[in-house]
């Protein structure tokens, strides 16, 4: 996507807006996909919850890519893409019995985290395929928020349960088809992550009837320039030979999952907003857009960095800003960043919008949620449309005098 295609997005749709790159999202894909290129059988099941626009599920739909949920609306949301169930993992944490049920009844694949309602849907439903979460208690991710498998996480049952496990499918006799793991993301170290992956082969070994192994994700993407990021090809060399091995010595065929988001779509995205006000202060320069974290939490909520560029002046001398949105509170997107000469009405571009920024949006001080616009096939495609006071009050319901 060019400055010119961002600015014409802003001006056929309005700030702010968010904008995803079909091509980059089937870059990512194939990347992922050829790193993995030894490997039979192997499976992409893409992370709804990272962006869950209908034409972004579409558009995967059509690269072969599965789904991994963790709602049963994220499930709902699959179907209405045109995904079949068995395309579709549930994966989710801390739900009632009833909604794993009601994904069971719709022909999803179940994966279950916790032994109370491992137990509960096996004495009830011992015929369903039921994966099993395990947690390996291998720390990895980028930020407390999003490590998962350490000891402390809500996540997962933990291998030192895993006779608890085996206990329970013998008791009810329930049909266990796969075995998951997921340490958290933006995994920095590949023999970490295999490390852990060597705790679930172990436990693989325990259950004679899988035909799938699901390795989570969490591969992290470039931030800035010069950033590092998951090394997906020398991963791919190193645990596709040892998945091989193991599915050799397993002596039935095994399915090769990860459920992969931010790697996706992460980089496919930018997030477009206006400058408003430029405020010079006695200490600071402040660009003040027309947005917060209403739109973007994620610098607030996880300190992420998105590099942030002037598209209205690209070439501008470069002067350190502290970009801010208009919430009132807090609400910082950049500290003293350099960035290009910005005036009031310039076009300020975000990178990395593509993952966990639209999903996480709301309407805080009543403000609307932005539009989503895919370029695909080098035009402009509008996916959602910006919301309006009707959008923010359909569900609110006045008493009566």
């Amino acid at each position: 996507m060019t400055n010119k295609d961002l600015l014409n997005v802003v001006k056929n749709y309005g700030s702010p807006v968010y904008v995803y790159d079909a091509d980059t999202i089937t870059a990512q894909y194939n990347r992922l996909t050829n790193a993995f290129k030894s490997v039979k059988q192997l499976r992409l099941n893409y992370a709804v919850k990272a962006l869950s626009n209908l034409s972004i599920l579409q558009h995967l739909k059509g690269l072969g890519s599965g789904l991994d949920t963790v709602s049963i609306q994220e499930v709902q949301l699959g179907l209405k893409a045109g995904f079949t169930p068995d395309r579709i993992i549930f994966t989710p944490n801390g739900v009632s019995l009833g909604e794993i049920e009601e994904v069971a009844a719709m022909g999803v694949q179940i994966n279950i985290d916790n032994l109370s309602i491992l137990e509960q849907f096996g004495t009830k439903h011992p015929e369903t395929p039921v994966c099993i979460r395990i947690n390996p208690h291998v720390m990895a991710g980028g930020n407390t928020n999003i490590s998962v498998g350490h000891i402390d996480s809500k996540f997962g049952i933990s291998i030192h349960q895993l006779p608890h496990v085996l206990r329970i499918v013998e008791n009810t006799g329930m049909n266990i088809n796969g075995i998951h793991m997921h340490t958290g993301s933006d995994i920095l170290d590949i023999d970490v992550f295999v490390y852990a992956t060597e705790i679930l082969f172990e436990t693989a070994k325990q259950f004679s009837d899988l035909t799938f192994i699901d390795f989570g994700s969490g591969f992290k993407v470039p931030y800035k320039e010069g950033d590092i990021e998951t090394n997906i090809e020398e991963l791919g060399e190193k645990l596709g030979k040892r998945f091989n091995a193991f599915a050799k010595a397993y002596k039935k065929p095994l399915t090769l999952t990860f459920e992969p988001g931010k790697f996706l779509v992460s980089e496919s995205g930018k997030f477009l907003v206006q400058v408003n006000v430029v405020k010079q202060t006695t200490s600071t320069v402040f660009a003040q857009v027309d947005s917060g974290f209403n739109h973007l939490i994620r610098p607030m909520l996880y300190g992420s960095q998105h590099e942030i560029h002037n598209i209205s002046n690209p070439n501008g001398r470069e002067r350190f800003y502290s970009v801010v949105g208009y919430i009132c509170e807090t609400d910082t997107f950049a500290n003293n960043r350099r960035i290009a000469e910005i005036s009031e009405g310039d076009i300020l571009a975000f990178d990395n919008a593509g993952a966990y920024c639209f999903t996480m949006a709301s309407n805080y001080n009543s403000r609307y949620r932005p539009a989503e616009v895919l370029i695909k096939g080098g035009k402009a495609h509008l996916i959602r449309k910006r919301e309006t006071f009707d959008d923010l009050i359909a569900n609110q319901v006045l008493i009566e005098e």
